[in-house]
């Protein structure tokens, strides 16, 4: 499993937010807490369920969200 196919992305959980792993951890709460200052170890501590390539997975994610540079407008 690559580190991007770590995080998911279902309606069902979080509200479509990306998750990690189909768990109810959203990629944006592992980055609130790394960029609080909180280390890997912090918060492998405080979540059980994640694994040190979960936190590669987020950090990776979000590098490809920031190379993102042109975004569609979405017609409903």
């Amino acid at each position: 499993m690559s580190f991007i196919e770590r995080i998911t992305i279902d309606p069902e959980i979080c509200h479509g937010k990306p998750t990690i792993r189909g768990l109810r951890y959203p990629v944006e709460t592992i980055l609130e807490l790394l960029s609080s200052g909180m280390t890997n170890d912090e918060i492998l501590a405080d979540y059980e369920d994640l694994e040190p390539e979960d936190i590669l997975a987020v950090l990776s994610f979000a590098t490809r969200l920031s190379q993102i540079k042109h975004l569609e407008p979405v017609s409903t």
